[in-house]
Order: structure tokens, then sequence, then C-alpha cells
């Protein structure tokens, strides 16, 4: 049986909380915490530092809590999916009817692009409904931009107040809806200049040749040069195999960093979990889900009759 606001609900119990002093983020989270282990429920904590210590400072080493590395949990949407979804099927597993988590999802405000989060908050509302599983994902509005606090609004379908009074969220919208409205446009500050390069329907083999000899020249460490190197290629091959022409590829560097745009006009993605799991590789999806992991930073607008994929490989812009 689940205990808590989430009893009797199947699947993922997505919630978001906003809090602006550590008393208040307390004032969430140690309940949460607290109610789950009296419950005898496991509980995973992936707080940044400054949050994990405020959580330790109260519960300690408690056995029923996983204290898990919010640096290699957040790395990429993708790594957080895959890794919170081992956790949880292992738990499932050993009998767990819910598992709680509760961390900190990277955002401009700690020196992060919100792009592709702003996806995978959405997306985890479907990806994770087969577990019994509380998500909790409290932002700080002392650091979090209006415009991705907007998006948080968006993408949890709960909230739970400072007072500890959970409601249905009213400005909720499912995945396909958030997605078609959302007015983000992320772009890296570099695509302000001239692109290093710029290529029109090119063979994959000319991408990836330009692609080596640019991160390489710009000192873009080389694994993630082998990682955009495979990441472009298959931006570039779904454009040409699922969008329509023409194809563009522009390319832009700086000292340690590299961002390349492959653009076609057709109508972008069917599926709106496309790059946060893998899908099947008629629609292109497959592609998508390789470049999400070996990329630094990767995002998809459809806009004025143009799809595009923005990747990153080095370290990206906020």
């Amino acid at each position: 049986m689940r205990a808590g606001a989430a009893a009797g609900h199947r699947g993922h119990f997505h919630e978001t909380a906003f809090y602006g002093s550590d008393e208040e983020f307390l004032a969430v989270v140690a309940p949460f915490f607290t109610e789950g282990l009296a419950a005898g429920e496991p509980i995973v904590s992936a707080f940044a530092p400054h949050n994990q210590s405020i959580v330790r400072s109260v519960f300690g080493g408690c056995a029923g809590i996983l204290f898990a590395d919010a640096d290699a949990h957040y790395a990429s949407p993708v790594t957080a999916i895959r890794r919170y979804g081992g956790l949880l099927a292992d738990y499932v597993a050993a009998g767990a009817t819910q598992v709680r988590l509760a961390g900190d999802v990277p955002h401009p405000g700690v020196g992060v692009p919100w792009d592709w989060w702003g996806r995978y908050e959405a997306a985890v509302n479907r990806v994770w409904d087969d577990f019994p599983v509380w998500g909790l994902c409290p932002y700080d509005t002392r650091t979090t931009p209006d415009d991705v606090l907007d998006e948080v609004r968006r993408t949890h379908p709960r909230i739970v107040t400072t007072a500890g009074q959970h409601h249905a969220n009213p400005d909720f919208e499912p995945i396909e809806d958030f997605l078609r409205g959302r007015a983000w446009s992320w772009r890296d500050p570099v695509e302000d200049t001239e692109p290093l390069a710029c290529l029109t329907d090119p063979a994959p083999a000319a991408v990836r040749a330009t692609v080596v000899a640019t991160a390489t020249a710009a000192g873009v460490q080389a694994f993630e040069v082998r990682g955009m190197t495979l990441a472009a290629t298959e931006a570039v091959t779904n454009a040409i195999v699922h969008g329509a022409p023409p194809v563009e590829v522009r390319v832009w560097a700086a000292s340690g960093r590299i961002v390349v745009a492959v653009t076609d006009h057709g109508p972008g993605l069917s599926d709106p979990l496309a790059g946060m799991r893998p899908t099947g590789a008629a629609t292109g999806g497959l592609g998508l889900w390789v470049a999400h992991q070996v990329c630094a930073f990767v995002s998809m607008q459809h806009r004025d009759g143009a799809f595009t994929v923005r990747l990153v490989a080095g370290r990206p812009h906020p």
C-alpha cells in the first residue's frame, strides 16, 4: 500500500515545491522523508551539496535513505532516467510498494542550460509511470529564473506547499501540449558569430570530417570529439531519412567547446519522448537517444517550418 498523499495513486506521483530559504526547503523535504521512513519506504536523496548537507544534518546516516551523488545522477536527462530507473526496478523487485525520490534538477541558476531539463521534467511523468514512485522536485526561487519556474509549473501535476499542503496543479500540461506550446529557444552565445562551417545536404562523412577538424582546433577533449562526431552523424542521417531538404549543418566553436546545429524542413518529432529513452530506429528516435548520451547538451526545436537539433561538446553555456 502506498502511504501519504500518494495513497491510492498508480504510477508516478510527481510533485514540485517552491522555497525561498533553507528553512522552507526543510519544511518541504523533512516531512516527505520522515513519513517515508515511518512507512518503511526506500528514499533517494539526490540534492546538490548545500541541500544535501541540510538533509544530512537532520537525518544523518539514516539507513533508509540513499544519499546519491547529484552531479553523477544529473549529468544529463538520460543519465537521470537510467539511474533512477535502475533503482526503481531494484526496489520494486525487492518488494517496495512505494519509492520516494527527491533531488535538485539543474537549471541556469546553477550554471546549466535548461532546455533538455524542461523536457526531462515533462517526460518523467510517463517514463516512470510503471513504478510506484513519488518524485519531489523542489526549486529555489532565489536562484531559479522566472522562465524556468514557469515551465516547472507546467510539467508537474502536483504541488506541495511549505505548509505541507498537497494539491493538484491547475497549470500542469501533458507533454504533447507542453512541447507544442513551448516558447523556449536556447541558443549558445557563440551562435551570434559567423559559423566556422556551413554545409548544405552534406554526406555524413563530410560532417564527420568538419566536426573533427573544428573540435580539435578548439581544444575539445578527444572523447568529447568522438561523441560529437557520432551524434552529428546520427542527427544528419535522421534529417536526411526522416526530414525534408534542404538539410543544413552549421558549426561554431569557442575554446574547449563546439556547437553543431542540424536543420531540416520536415515536420519534426512525432514522439514527445524522443531522445529521453530509446525508441524505434524507424522514427529516428534511437539516433537522438544516442546523441543525448554522448553530448554535453542537446536541444530540439521546431519553428517556422524548420526542425533544428543543436549539439554541444565541451562545457555548454548556461
